[in-house]
């Protein structure tokens, strides 16, 4: 019985949203606003402690340079640091940014070259949340009935997203999610993030907390 009842747990579990705890909630609103994700994210208030690099990155994919130019431009005129000034890559063009709650955004395409204007359009939001073993965590999220999208063995996992919500999940190793964002990988304390599934209320092998979405 106990063995039905976590499978039947386990089919339905997807992430459905993503809260991000700081300070000052109006303060924080105001920002999302004015970098324009605010429709993406949920704000709670904590006054959780939380020092050095909390484990994960929010990235957004879009269409091209301009729009992650747009996008930088708008972070940082709303307050946020750079962290690693929009440039070209082997993969496409980035760059990174960190808001005044201390939660860490890259903005990326992979398209090289200009193609048309700033559209201030998001064409994907991920959730990249960097962890100590890719290979266990993987497993972990897989019998909670997520599905493998991408997988780079020990590496880099995508999963597929629900139909619940907008954001995709991915895993990286910590360190390597660290060096790409140009940040120590040193951190202690909450992540300052919590994901809301839906299925019940859980916590992964690194620390990140699931709670039952609204």
């Amino acid at each position: 019985m106990v063995m039905a009842t976590t499978a039947s747990t386990a089919a339905r579990t997807a992430l459905a949203s993503v809260t991000l705890e700081v300070a000052d909630p109006e303060a924080a609103l105001r920002f999302y606003t004015a970098f324009g994700v605010d429709a993406h994210v949920r704000l709670r208030a904590s006054e959780a402690h939380s020092a050095g690099f909390r484990g994960f990155t929010l990235a957004l994919t879009v269409s091209g340079p301009a729009t992650v130019d747009g996008f930088v431009t708008a972070a940082v005129d709303a307050g946020a640091t750079v962290l690693k000034p929009a440039a070209k890559s082997l993969w496409g063009y980035g760059g990174v940014v960190q808001a005044p709650d201390g939660t860490i955004w890259k903005i990326a395409t992979s398209a090289k070259k200009d193609t048309g204007p700033d559209t201030r359009e998001i064409d994907e939001l991920v959730l990249l949340i960097g962890v100590e073993d890719v290979k266990a965590t993987r497993q972990f999220y897989v019998d909670r009935g997520l599905t493998v999208a991408k997988s780079f063995g020990g590496k880099y996992t995508e999963f597929a997203p629900g139909a619940a919500g907008p954001v995709k999940l991915a895993l990286y190793k910590r360190r390597a999610l660290a060096k790409d964002l140009g940040v120590p990988v040193d951190g202690t304390g909450s992540h300052r993030i919590v994901l809301g599934g839906t299925a019940d209320a859980f916590t992964d092998p690194d620390g990140f907390a699931w709670e039952t979405a609204a």
